[in-house]
């Protein structure tokens, strides 16, 4: 059996006006080969809040090879209608378990943060107390947490939260507690916010949804 990858890239691609179809239906036709140079699609998601109509968001898996992703980006430059993308190295932490894709649609928040790399343990700790009380409250899951590996600035830790909800209502739901056990929840994700010098989201839907997808206008 063949050691899991471990090695995710987030890539952020902008496509020309109203290119954003085309490109992912692209994309999501050449997972094929992306498989045959050692990788996985992990997913593409389209904007709904807070960036760009015409920019999508695909994440890739690959091995330790130092070349991961060099096949996807090069497949990115030969696209027609990308206009620029850039890509970033992250490894999981507390999630995701193993490399199985996303597959239901819904809300998919992008959540990134900065951390004070004294302050990243307790981030992680009330992260993974969180979660079950989140995911039960709320209809919704938290598919990962990764690490951006960028030796930039050492002291501070870069990641990129995602979790999925089933629909946006229940995105503004999860931010306004009900009671005593999602107040509880709530103060430890609030926390979790304190410890951070910065952090943005933006929220998506899944390309590559397999049981239904998303038509609506949202931009």
């Amino acid at each position: 059996m063949s050691a899991p990858r471990t090695h995710y890239l987030h890539h952020r691609i902008e496509c020309a006006p109203l290119g954003w179809d085309s490109v992912a239906k692209t994309i999501a036709a050449n997972a094929a080969a992306v498989k045959a140079a050692g990788g996985l699609l992990y997913g593409i998601w389209r904007s709904q809040i807070g960036q760009p109509r015409d920019t999508l968001n695909a994440i890739t898996v690959w091995d330790e090879d130092g070349l991961a992703g060099i096949s996807f980006m090069e497949l990115l430059n030969a696209t027609d209608r990308v206009r620029a993308h850039d890509a970033t190295l992250m490894r999981p932490t507390l999630r995701p378990l193993d490399e199985t894709p996303p597959r239901r649609q819904g809300n998919f928040a992008f959540r990134w943060f900065e951390t004070p790399r004294q302050n990243w343990r307790e981030f992680l700790e009330l992260c993974e107390q969180a979660w079950p009380g989140f995911e039960a409250s709320y209809d919704s899951q938290v598919v990962g947490l990764w690490k951006v590996e960028d030796a930039s600035e050492p002291q501070v830790v870069r990641s990129l939260l995602m979790t999925r909800r089933p629909d946006l209502a229940m995105w503004e739901r999860s931010k306004i507690p009900q009671g005593a056990e999602e107040t509880a929840v709530r103060e430890k994700l609030s926390r979790r916010y304190d410890l951070c010098t910065s952090t943005h989201v933006y929220t998506t839907t899944l390309l590559t949804a397999e049981d239904r997808e998303d038509k609506e206008r949202w931009t």
